[in-house]
């Protein structure tokens, strides 16, 4: 793959029942490029993500049926070396693809916790844990800019097509990295192609996770998934809001 120059810039009684145990499973975890100057607008303390950021339109990338054809959860959690008991955060969790093969991958012994931003979404995951026994999988609502995550308690947290709509990606980082445990990893799955278009070139994701302190440690080329995957470690010591500088992707339209 080619990367982008980027520069660093400014029956009534048993669904009632499985509702019951739905709620039960919400509580538990609710809760050669140039240097330019920095124009990129503020939100916050955090610099604005200085590239389109895609709507989101689907809890659902692919079937299920589909890409299981294509090995996808198993090629996806041996790269991030998902091992049995593990603890994983699935965010943006949709439909429950991931959830539900990465319940099975950590086992009894592990705990993987499920979190989607669209309130109805997460309340039909919730159901299908329930529905499924899924006991070691809790569900969580998460904010746009934050996603909510316990400190120090995940040695994988997954982003399966969805880091492109993340609207404040320097503040959801910061406020994510401290979930990590300390040789945990971040991955990401996404497409090589403009954020708009539903996808984040290598570069720029790379770029975007540094700002705010993490380092690349290993990138895939991922066909079965469409598209790639990267994973990242935090290092050093996690930057004060202000001094993070946005990314710029030359020549992107």
């Amino acid at each position: 793959m080619r990367d982008s120059a980027v520069s660093a810039a400014p029956a009534r009684r048993g669904k009632a029942a499985l509702a019951g145990v739905a709620l039960l499973a919400l509580a538990a975890c609710d809760g050669g490029s140039a240097t330019v100057p920095d124009r990129s607008p503020k939100v916050g303390p955090f610099p604005a993500a200085d590239r389109p950021v895609a709507a989101i339109v689907s809890a659902r990338w692919s079937t299920e049926e589909d890409r299981d054809r294509l090995n996808e959860a198993g090629e996806v959690m041996a790269k991030a070396g998902i091992k049995p008991g593990m603890t994983v955060a699935d965010i943006g969790a949709g439909e429950g693809y991931y959830t539900i093969r990465l319940a099975n991958r950590v086992g009894k012994e592990g705990r993987v916790l499920a979190e989607d931003i669209v309130a109805d979404v997460r309340d039909a995951l919730a159901l299908r844990v329930a529905r499924e026994h899924l006991e070691t999988v809790s569900v969580r609502l998460g904010a746009p800019n934050d996603p909510r995550l316990p400190a120090a308690s995940f040695d994988r947290i997954l982003m399966v097509h969805m880091y492109h709509e993340i609207e404040q990606p320097y503040e959801f980082l910061w406020r994510m990295r401290p979930s990590l445990k300390p040789d945990g990893l971040a991955i990401v799955v996404d497409a090589n192609r403009p954020t708009q278009n539903h996808g984040t070139p290598p570069a720029l994701l790379k770029c975007e996770f540094a700002a705010v302190g993490y380092s690349e440690v290993a990138t895939y080329d991922m066909p079965s998934a469409g598209g790639y995957l990267a994973a990242f470690r935090a290092t050093g010591a996690r930057p004060e809001p202000d001094a993070i500088k946005a990314c710029r992707l030359h020549g992107a339209s």
